[in-house]
């Protein structure tokens, strides 16, 4: 968008990040539960009122209301300006880091999604199937209209994502008789591959097990879990997304190949 000024394109992106990460909230709380994500409105977990519109604002009406509701003082968990934030600068990253068209257009969308699968795995220990499997379809999709990976690296990527850890369930249950990872994780590793390929879903593959893996052994250490104990690995895999999608390329570059 040649002419238009940066701070312009910015300041656009981040409120429509924002008004994104309303409706991600929305995605973290219902699909889980298996609710309609149309209907009903908006409401107050705790009275049902439905919420105004004036008070749906991201971000500021939690400030407003002083984190509670106008008709019942339910608390509002500040889980909710911080997605709308994080919306915010998922849509203000891409602009800076991809620009816009096709490849930020689908860094942006895929920035999203990660954000709510990464919160719904971390509370629920769930990726939901009504998500990943989309995603993997849209990185494919986008691979043929100039994406983030082309269409050989995309369908190597969604391959190979998902075959990894599909191997490591079958392999660690014939080993230990329990499933080492969830089927979740397959579909959401093939979605990453889909989106970044090969080798950008090898690198988020990497950065998520260091982070799973420094996060169990900060629990072993604090007397909090063992060996056993199950971790969210799809929300260490959103963390690895979200530093391979917006971190400067200079950080990863080294791991790719000529």
């Amino acid at each position: 968008m040649a002419g238009v000024p940066q701070s312009f394109l910015i300041a656009v992106a981040f409120a429509l990040g924002a008004v994104v990460g309303s409706f991600l909230n929305v995605l973290i709380h219902r699909v889980p539960r298996r609710e309609s994500i149309v209907k009903p409105g908006s409401r107050c977990p705790r009275c049902g009122t439905p919420i105004r519109w004036y008070d749906n604002v991201p971000i500021l009406s939690w400030i407003l209301l002083r984190a509670r509701c106008r008709d019942c003082g339910e608390p509002i968990p500040v889980r909710y300006p911080l997605v709308e934030l994080a919306g915010g600068l998922v849509g203000v990253l891409t602009v800076l880091r991809w620009g816009v068209g096709v490849a930020g257009l689908e860094a942006a969308l895929f920035g999203w999604i990660t954000v709510a699968l990464a919160l719904i795995d971390l509370e629920h220990q769930l990726l939901p199937d009504v998500m990943t499997l989309p995603s993997l379809a849209a990185g494919l999709a986008f691979s043929f209209a100039g994406g983030l990976a082309t269409p050989v690296e995309s369908i190597l990527g969604a391959v190979v994502g998902a075959a990894i850890p599909a191997l490591i369930i079958v392999v660690y249950k014939k080993l230990r008789g329990i499933e080492g990872m969830g089927w979740g994780d397959v579909k959401y590793l093939g979605a990453i591959g889909a989106v970044v390929g090969v080798q950008g879903m090898l690198m988020v593959l990497i950065l998520g097990a260091v982070a799973g893996a420094l996060v169990g052994l900060g629990l072993v250490a604090a007397g909090r879990g063992n060996a056993r104990t199950a971790l969210p690995f799809g929300t260490f895999l959103g963390m690895g997304v979200l530093v391979w999608l917006y971190a400067p390329s200079w950080l990863w570059s080294w791991f790719m190949l000529p």
